[in-house]
């Protein structure tokens, strides 16, 4: 019966043609092999240089600039507070100082967020925690890069972030306030404005008499419905006046949302900066943990996952409207009067993408609406082509108090206003930014409005979750596990234990090169994954090394290689096929842990598959193959 060995001859060669000497490779296939073991070699060696404790500074609304002096003066004041600094260097947006050890990282913020951000003052600069790369410079030219590392081993930056939850409530009852606002204009019922309408959780309204504030409650009480508000009679500035107070479960219903959409979008901001396998939860009530390893630029994350930016479109405001529903701002010089109604807002966006306009070449945002903001869009600028529209660019900033806390002060900034030549919809774009600014604002928009501010309040390098103690032990495991089987196979196999040491060794490098150059994340159940892999590519080689030494008892030597390799191949496919797609299924529908896992089990699958079978045979040819053997070392 014929031998089905063509799949076998194509990948790997395991049967070769009974024309000429068997077990021989042609030239080009031992070139192949040697060619990706010196990849190998080449990728997975950027493994070989740990990275450095540094401190990452990137300007924040400052106009200083980072230069050759700046970094002098920062690393100056370092050295008088004592930290050890072994080096610094400038980068296109701002500078980076290594420091001796994360104690000196840890200290040394503090000295430059003292120095360079005083107290009373809007943040000018972000000094964030990093882990500078120190892989030599022309392996970074081809693309090596060392194996990026989860929390769980070599650590990363850990931020907690706390979301203003005062702040989201605060802007629901503003809308709230403009709705009712709006809703008494359409029924012709006049208030009387005595200050702020929100206070407390509560809107309050002053009426000139007690039949308006009648007709208002008979209006009013059908858009704000029990239990989610309650609504009554109430003396306002002393007037008769009516109160809508929010029930403390529609409270906790806003705060969960706003933690949930700020979740939310710091996920879809990770993933702009390109961070892998982050851990995004909640803490508490209203704090938000982010894990970020391997982070590569920290002064980004931080300036990204802290910024609370938002816009507002408004139309400028119109000879007969009321002061009250009037808000007047700056832009180029002169004061603009802007209705306070929004048109749209942010959080509307579906798409916004920075470019260039082609007339000027300066920065613009182009913007996509989803179908309510394009319709809202619609609606206000088809009956007011002509007049003019504003938008306004809401950013929040830090200042440092006295104490060492940091408050949020929101700014407001007019950035255009342009005649509405037509109808808007979906599509638009904006100008009058610059090229940071309109960089971020993209991102920002694009990974999806926050609900609530938030600020920053604990940031730090992180070690191995499970502690050195315990990370050495799982080294010294998995090392003493790797050096047993070295041992045993050459003891129990002679030379063919001494190549398959060789293939599993192979194995492991052009594992870790793999996973460098796709940018894997290595967990602690990515190890897991590669122990598993060594113990299947072991396993392949018992079963080609067993299948050999049968076939050597009723055969030649040189048919006994052939046999040996040939007949074990499909067993070793199937199994390795199998487990394959398995590794695929957890990739696909798995995360965190699960994902890490999946990861290593599938690379170290094909890889073992290379080494065992293709690598193991072109030794064992190089060794046996073309020549008269009389018995093999098996």
């Amino acid at each position: 019966m014929a031998e089905r060995g063509i799949l076998g001859e194509n990948l790997f060669g395991t049967r070769e043609s009974t024309r000429g000497p068997i077990n021989r490779y042609p030239l080009w296939r031992y070139l192949l092999i040697l060619l990706v073991v010196a990849l190998g070699f080449l990728y997975a060696a950027p493994n070989l240089f740990p990275p450095d404790y540094a401190l990452q500074i990137s300007p924040d609304g400052s106009d200083r600039p980072v230069d050759e002096v700046f970094l002098g003066d920062a690393v100056a004041a370092l050295e008088v507070e004592g930290v050890d600094v072994v080096g610094s260097e400038l980068m296109p947006r701002g500078a980076l100082i290594r420091v001796g050890s994360n104690e000196d990282q840890l200290r040394g913020r503090a000295v430059l967020d003292a120095a360079l951000n005083p107290t009373g003052e809007v943040r000018a600069f972000v000094i964030a925690l990093n882990l500078a790369s120190t892989t030599p410079a022309w392996l970074e030219s081809i693309g090596g890069k060392p194996m990026a590392k989860g929390l769980d081993l070599s650590g990363g930056i850990h931020f907690v972030l706390e979301v203003d939850i005062d702040s989201a409530i605060g802007k629901r009852l503003d809308d709230e306030a403009e709705n009712v606002r709006v809703r008494l204009r359409e029924e012709r019922i006049r208030y009387v404005r005595t200050g702020d309408m929100v206070t407390g959780n509560a809107i309050r309204l002053a009426f000139a008499d007690a039949p308006q504030r009648d007709r208002a409650l008979a209006v009013l009480a059908e858009d704000y419905p029990q239990p989610n508000y309650t609504i009554g009679p109430a003396e306002v500035a002393g007037r008769p006046g009516l109160a809508i107070e929010i029930d403390q479960a529609q409270i906790d219903e806003i705060e969960d949302y706003a933690i949930n959409q700020n979740m939310v979008s710091l996920r879809n901001r990770v993933d702009e900066i390109g961070v892998s396998e982050p851990l995004v939860q909640r803490l508490g009530s209203n704090r938000i943990v982010v894990d970020l390893p391997g982070v590569q630029d920290a002064s980004a994350a931080k300036r990204i996952l802290d910024k609370f930016a938002n816009l507002e479109f408004h139309l400028l405001a119109m000879p007969d409207d009321r002061p009250s529903e009037i808000e007047e701002m700056v832009y180029e010089g002169r004061v603009r009067r802007l209705q306070k109604t929004i048109i749209v807002t942010g959080d509307r966006v579906t798409n916004a993408q920075q470019g260039y306009d082609p007339q000027t070449s300066l920065p613009q945002v182009n913007i996509t609406l989803d179908s309510i903001g394009g319709e809202r869009m619609h609606d206000f600028t088809a009956p007011n082509v002509g007049h003019s529209m504003a938008i306004v660019f809401i950013e929040q900033q830090q200042v440092k108090q006295a104490d060492g806390s940091v408050d949020l002060r929101d700014t407001r900034r007019l950035i255009s206003v342009a005649t509405i030549q037509a109808a808007l919809g979906y599509s638009f774009r904006i100008t009058g930014l610059s090229a940071r600014e309109a960089q971020e604002l993209a991102l920002l928009l694009r990974a999806g409005a926050l609900a609530a501010p938030m600020r920053i309040v604990e940031e730090r390098t992180v070690g191995a979750s499970l502690g050195e103690e315990n990370i050495e032990r799982g080294m010294y495991a998995v090392g003493a596990g790797f050096l047993l089987v070295l041992i045993f196979m050459p003891i129990y196999y002679k030379v063919f234990g001494l190549i398959a040491d060789a293939a599993l060794t192979l194995n492991l490098i052009i594992l870790v090169a793999v996973m460098s150059i796709l940018g894997a994340t290595l967990t602690l159940p990515g190890i897991a994954g590669i122990v598993l892999t060594v113990g299947m590519a072991v396993d392949a080689n018992v079963l080609i090394f067993s299948r050999i030494r049968e076939e050597q008892a009723r055969s030649p030597p040189q048919r006994a290689i052939q046999a040996g390799y040939d007949r074990a191949f499909l067993t070793i496919l199937d199994a390795n096929v199998t487990t394959l797609f398995v590794a695929l299924i957890l990739l696909s529908i798995g995360s965190g842990p699960v994902a890490g896992f999946a990861v290593t089990l599938a690379i170290g699958i094909v890889t073992s598959m290379f080494t065992a079978i293709m690598g193991s045979r072109a030794v064992v040819n190089l060794i046996y193959g073309g020549r008269r053997v009389e018995a093999l070392a098996i």
